[in-house]
């Protein structure tokens, strides 16, 4: 049974194309280093969060790389939606359940969209209720950080697979040791009563929108970064991301984050977070 289903989107429809994946992170190896692409999943099989968010950013990444792009929304959700349908995951189970989607606009084709889906998996119960492990990768700020490219996709590989054992995520530092974000999410640290996040030198996140909007129910944003040097005076940390959502993060370079387990204020974002996802979830 397929567990990653892949097609090209032209103007002419939906065809197949000529490789076959296990996986999203598989498929991901076939497809251009020039590039952008956006990834997410859905709720409840057919529903989705933000997504005209997300092709927003999709479209800024393509003019910040020069690619000339315009979504014809309504076609590609159409697109997303008979790939659902039709994907063979879950068995008989009518319908198919939630699966992760990851839209690629190649620079040398950018009228022929790489659609990829594949089962979505919720993050493990153990990562929200006892935190991850990260580290610090330093002189690793990104060229383009505001454009959500393939080659940064691909780059990433290599430093995933150099991470120590036990290690969720690298964060990336700038040249000042400023904590920018995480390999794949956007980070934010507790200290002195506010909540400090990086907004420039980072990607904006569509979970960072969100969390700009219920955090201040919990306590007041800073945006700017912390550095290496703030880790021992950090209360709290966690990072987000659209398909995880709010992370706790307890341990930094070895350097234990206040107690050592989720922050309470972290946890209280994160249910704030949740509750604002479940009122906002939109058809696909």
């Amino acid at each position: 049974m397929e567990t990653c289903v892949i097609r090209r989107l032209t103007a002419d429809g939906l065809y197949p194309v000529d490789y076959r994946a296990d996986s999203l992170a598989e498929a991901a190896l076939y497809e251009p280093r020039e590039g952008v692409y956006t990834i997410t999943n859905t709720f409840d099989t057919y529903s989705v969060l933000k997504f005209d968010a997300h092709l927003d950013r999709l479209e800024d990444s393509a003019a910040r790389q020069g690619i000339p792009l315009k979504l014809d929304r309504a076609r590609l959700r159409k697109a997303l939606r008979q790939m659902i349908a039709e994907a063979p995951f879950g068995g008989q189970a009518d319908p198919p359940g939630d699966v992760r989607f990851r839209v690629t606009v190649p620079a040398a084709s950018p009228d022929a969209l790489i659609l990829s889906i594949e089962p979505f998996h919720p993050l493990r119960a153990d990562f929200i209720a006892h935190g991850i492990r990260c580290v610090t990768i330093p002189g690793s700020a990104r060229v383009n950080p505001a454009a959500k490219t393939t080659e940064w996709m691909h780059d990433r590989k290599q430093i995933e697979a150099n991470l120590p054992p036990g290690i969720y995520t690298g964060l990336l530092l700038s040249e000042k040791g400023e904590i920018l974000e995480g390999l794949s999410s956007n980070f934010y640290a507790v200290m002195e009563g506010e909540l400090r996040t990086a907004v420039e030198g980072v990607l904006p996140g569509i979970s960072q929108q969100i969390v700009f909007e219920v955090a201040p129910l919990v306590l007041p944003i800073n945006p700017t970064p912390v550095t290496v040097s703030d880790l021992p005076r950090i209360a709290e940390a966690f990072i987000t991301s659209s398909s995880r959502g709010v992370v706790p993060v307890v341990e930094i370079d070895g350097i234990g984050i206040g107690d050592g387990l989720p922050g309470v204020k972290t946890m209280a974002i994160r249910y704030e977070y949740i509750r604002w996802m479940q009122a906002h979830l939109e058809p696909l």
